[in-house]
């Protein structure tokens, strides 16, 4: 097979059948990373130096540095020095010869730490990373304990597993760092749920509930401590091996089926072997072979090792002994294992919208699901109400992808997050890149990034034919003019990727579309701080009742829950100011518009969770607007749950942790919101009435956000609103009556602003 480059050759290991099981019917199987150049962790490797070049973590010409004493160094030494850095590898006496000489053969600058510190050896080498760090400036670290990037690398070693075989029933690695068996199971799991996941540890390591043992004898595998990257969740059962059984094992594994691999590709055979043994005939199993035998000439297969560490003295049963949580495996020993109840799980939230809805779903979290909320924000102060949810919250830039993984990864232990979400337009994108990062569940990043950018999204549904305005996508003011005779006049300009209707306009002649043009391409940054697309979209104006389509989407099909009428001003601007849910529709046009709406989805690619679908409703039928990958804003969910009893910001909350929507209705009601808007531009003196339209039967909540003394305008988005009446009741016409008798009742009093 021909590569252009050696990182190139990485990966597509052999994966070989063993002697093991088959006189039984069990099919029993080797993936061989000790295949590739050095040995499996050039996968880790390659994918943490990539996504840090990628992401501008790892400049082009900065150093690189690791301490290591094994494959991770290697892995390091052929990525980094392939591409052009300079790498360091910090390690200490104990490493072999053969690892010093290929380090070193690599043209790799290798620093060998002369005594141990307070911690011992791994103290010593970390302190002399440190000293590197601020000797380099720009020097990158690739921290294979804490980096999801190490198990994000197994997803394509996943992937060739998938490949070769398809179904399989178990899957067996060996645990240090977490990363191959974390990674590699939870890719799998995502279309093999019931994958049984079998971790193999040593005698001695304290990564399954032992007791810390630090003079163990076996390397590549074990812990006295535990990394981030370990998800425990994912962990079926656990294996112990003491250091005379994964030696002897390793001995094994050369003579009986000629892999000559080191000590964590001898214990997973171990296993293998016992579970080849007791599974059912038709059984798949996978050992993963970490690394090969070079490095353990010394140690594993020197008979004077073994007579100087007495290791013939341990003992070496023939089969595991079942050992309870809290007992001591001092030999070969299993386990069914869960994880502790002591983990905390977490639901991380990028941002969030500031409507009412993103505090909410907050509470949600907490108090729906069991988790604890955490908001990642760059100003938790544009948030009112936020410290009433008691959600964590941590400051960072999250205009930064960088930045908010340097975030969850310094926070948090990977098994402590059970997903990550958003419910404000302008980071679904982020939070779906950062939950891919994490192999959690969620939306692909390119279907959401193509909801976002409408101008993609209208290619999308352009290529499977569904029914939407005609559209030019424009990138300057005079082409926006000459979209004018494709799209006929009047037409709507407005932002290709901005939210809740700003700068969005009703143009009637071309010198008008292409002066709005002009102003929406001025504008470089959104209201978020984020750089804006460059592109404006020149549409059909479609004069006809708009609706939004409530879905939620699960295992391959979306759900309508229902749909939205939406009221509107009037033109030029496009500010929804009521919403009555359910719609007053027609059976057949409902349908109409669920299926037009089902295709949208499934051409942008929306997999999971709920969306909020802008449809017009013409007499040749219903025409996609735009898609929200994530549930509406403007409070309609808590229409949607006053009137169904279905609670869709709960909705999403489940997928993105994997979980099964619920959408059984306790009840069919009605109910509406009725905003309140400035009646011009200028300064707030006064609010009154809000307690007496509080009062109004059948009214649930009136709120008004702003306070007298705040600037206010006539609205031109939906920004401008500033606060809002809420009914329900079982007849919609009800509660048409009780938000006209409300809003009637809150009175806003406006005076000019003063003259500068």
């Amino acid at each position: 097979m021909l590569y252009d480059t050696l990182t190139d050759a990485i990966g597509r290991t052999p994966l070989v059948r063993l002697r093991l099981g088959a006189d039984r019917g069990v099919e029993v199987y080797a993936k061989l990373e000790l295949q590739n150049l050095f040995a499996m962790k050039d996968r880790v490797a390659r994918n943490i130096i990539l996504e840090a070049r990628r992401l501008g973590t790892l400049r082009p010409d900065a150093a690189v540095v690791e301490s290591s004493s094994g494959t991770m160094a290697l892995g390091v030494a052929l990525v980094g020095r392939s591409l052009g850095h300079e790498v360091h590898i910090v390690t200490d006496p104990r490493i072999d010869p053969v690892t010093l000489a290929k380090l070193r053969a690599l043209d790799c600058r290798v620093h060998v730490v002369g005594a141990m510190t307070s911690h011992g050896w791994q103290s010593a080498r970390l302190e002399r990373l440190a000293e590197l760090m601020a000797e380099l400036p720009g020097a990158f670290w690739p921290q294979q304990y804490t980096n999801p990037d190490n198990p994000g690398a197994y997803r394509d070693l996943a992937g060739e597993l998938t490949a070769d075989l398809g179904h399989i029933d178990t899957l067996v690695g060996a645990v240090g760092s977490g990363g191959s068996l974390c990674g590699t199971a939870r890719a799998l799991k995502e279309t093999l749920p019931a994958l049984h996941v079998v971790g193999v540890d040593c005698v001695g390591s304290a990564l399954f509930g032992q007791p810390d043992v630090p003079q163990r004898l076996q390397s590549g595998l074990g812990n006295s401590l535990l990394p981030k990257n370990l998800d425990r969740t994912l962990v079926d059962e656990v294996h112990w091996l003491n250091d005379h059984e994964a030696f002897a094992a390793t001995r094994d594994l050369a003579r009986e089926q000629q892999i000559f691999g080191g000590n964590t590709s001898g214990s997973v055979y171990r296993v293998l072997g016992d579970l080849a043994r007791r599974a059912e005939p038709g059984t798949r199993v996978v050992g993963i072979m970490p690394d090969r035998g070079d490095r353990y000439a010394e140690t594993v297969y020197s008979d004077a090792h073994w007579d100087a560490h007495r290791l013939r003295d341990l003992p070496v049963p023939r089969r595991p002994a079942a050992v309870a949580p809290g007992d001591t495996a001092l030999s070969w020993s299993a386990q069914s294992y869960r994880a502790p109840a002591d983990v905390r799980r977490h639901l991380v939230f990028v941002e969030s919208n500031t409507t009412g809805t993103g505090m909410i779903a907050l509470d949600t979290a907490r108090d729906r699901l069991g988790l604890a909320p955490v908001l990642l924000t760059g100003d938790p102060d544009r948030y009112r109400g936020l410290a009433a949810t008691g959600a964590e919250v941590i400051r960072c830039d999250t205009t930064s992808d960088a930045a908010l993984r340097t975030a969850v990864q310094e926070r948090f232990r990977r098994e402590e997050i059970a997903g990550i979400t958003t419910t404000s337009d302008f980071y679904v994108p982020a939070a779906a890149r950062l939950a891919r990062w994490l192999g959690l569940p969620g939306n692909p990043p390119e279907a959401v990034a193509a909801c976002r950018d409408k101008a993609a999204l209208r290619a999308l549904l352009d290529a499977a034919g569904v029914r939407q305005p005609r559209h030019a996508a424009v990138r300057e003011p005079a082409a926006a003019a000459a979209a004018t005779a494709r799209t006929g006049l009047p037409c709507v300009v407005k932002p290709a990727d901005d939210s809740g209707s700003v700068n969005v306009l009703l143009c009637h002649d071309a010198a008008s579309a292409a002066g709005h043009a002009a102003r929406v391409l001025a504008v470089t940054t959104n209201a978020r701080g984020m750089p804006t697309a460059g592109t404006v979209l020149v549409e059909e104006y479609l004069d006809a009742p708009e609706y939004s389509v409530e879905m939620v989407s699960w295992d391959g099909r979306a759900e309508c829950v229902g749909i939205t009428a939406k009221s509107v001003t009037g033109t030029p601007h496009f500010v929804e100011h009521r919403h009555l849910f359910p719609a007053p529709l027609p059976a057949g046009a409902a349908q109409r518009i669920t299926e037009t709406v089902t295709a949208a989805l499934d051409a942008a690619g929306i997999l999971a969770g709920a969306t909020h679908t802008e449809v017009k409703l013409t007499p040749d039928g219903p025409a996609v607007v735009e898609i929200n990958p994530r549930p509406a804003g403007g409070m309609i969910p808590e229409l949607v749950r006053l009137a169904t009893g279905i609670d869709l910001l709960e909705q999403q909350l489940r997928a993105a942790v994997g979980l099964p929507p619920v959408l059984k209705r306790a009840h069919d009601a009605h109910a509406g919101i009725q905003f309140v808007l400035p009646p011009a531009d200028g300064v707030l003196t006064a609010v009154d009435g809000t307690r007496e339209a509080a009062a109004v039967t059948d009214v649930e909540a009136v709120a008004v956000t702003a306070a007298p003394g705040a600037a206010v305008l006539r609205p031109r988005s939906a920004g401008d609103r500033i606060g809002h009446v809420i009914a329900s009741h079982p007849t919609a016409q009800r509660v048409t009556e009780a938000l006209d008798e409300a809003h009637r009742l809150v009175r806003l009093t406006v005076a000019p602003r003063p003259a500068p």
